[in-house]
């Protein structure tokens, strides 16, 4: 047994540098920074309560209903740090909100992934726990995600996304030099040939440690790149933040149904009025 070496401090978080008092319920978690400004553009209101690293927080409302953002970083060590941190202090249900590349080529430029599960090719989950425990999302949120979808009239694609650590050689793209790893070709292939919908690197991650500490994640990303069509566009960056923002609002809607019912759970018997 080693020595506890945590963090003398219980209220303010080490890395993330939040509190309590300054985080919602619910956390949409992009990897930029720069992207928190454009996820608040649809809330009521927002403040910047935290900034360290990587890691920006706002928190304010969105029709009414309490929510926060906080970027990640890139990858899943990141990632993990800002879950872990987030809970910490009350969090306890997160939307991964980014952009992807399509594997799948009906899935165009500006569509959105809501994500069901998550293929764990990286590296981070693989330290909480065996590599065979599955990486899955929320049943809820993913109704969640599909009703604000289907109201903002955003094309989606739901199914399974491979999270990697690497964004060159984990793709199965070429490196420095056109380097090439190891079977990248039968790699992509065969997840292809599974029906796996996309390539991102936070999902995974933010799944498998939801599941594990009881707590609830899903995921939505843009379309950026399509790897079969060869197409490359920054288009409909703004979809993922606003169908997971709306996605907490229906949240929302969905507890006070299951509390209201005195429910075990959502089901599709309880219905949403808006």
């Amino acid at each position: 047994m080693t020595g506890d070496s945590e963090d003398p401090n219980d209220d303010v978080q080490y890395h993330l540098e939040v509190s309590e008092t300054d985080v919602a319920d619910s956390v949409l978690l992009p990897g930029n920074p720069e992207r928190i400004e454009k996820v608040v553009d649809y809330w009521d209101d927002h403040e910047v309560v935290a900034e360290h690293r990587e890691y920006r927080t706002a928190t304010g409302t969105h029709e009414g209903t309490p929510i926060s953002v906080t970027s990640t970083g890139i990858g899943g060590p990141s990632a993990a740090i800002a879950l872990e941190e987030l809970a910490r202090v009350g969090a306890d249900s997160f939307i991964r909100v980014g952009s992807c590349g399509a594997i799948q080529e009906d899935a165009s430029i500006g569509d959105l992934v809501i994500t069901t599960g998550a293929v764990r090719q990286e590296g981070t989950s693989k330290e909480y726990v065996r590599e065979d425990y599955p990486a899955s999302a929320d049943h809820r949120v993913v109704s969640a995600l599909v009703a604000a979808a289907e109201e903002l009239g955003y094309d989606y694609h739901l199914g399974v996304t491979c999270s990697t650590d690497s964004f060159y050689a984990g793709q199965s793209r070429p490196g420095f030099e056109g380097f090439e790893a190891s079977g990248s070709d039968e790699r992509i292939a065969a997840l292809q040939e599974a029906g796996v919908l996309n390539f991102e690197m936070e999902a995974a991650t933010i799944l498998t440690l939801a599941n594990l500490y009881g707590l609830r994640a899903g995921a939505v990303c843009t379309v950026y790149a399509n790897r079969v069509t060869g197409e490359f566009r920054t288009e409909g960056e703004r979809k993922a933040a606003k169908c997971a923002s709306l996605a907490v609002s229906y949240l929302a809607e969905m507890d006070a149904a299951v509390e209201e019912a005195d429910a075990d759970g959502w089901h599709a018997g309880l219905s949403i009025e808006r």
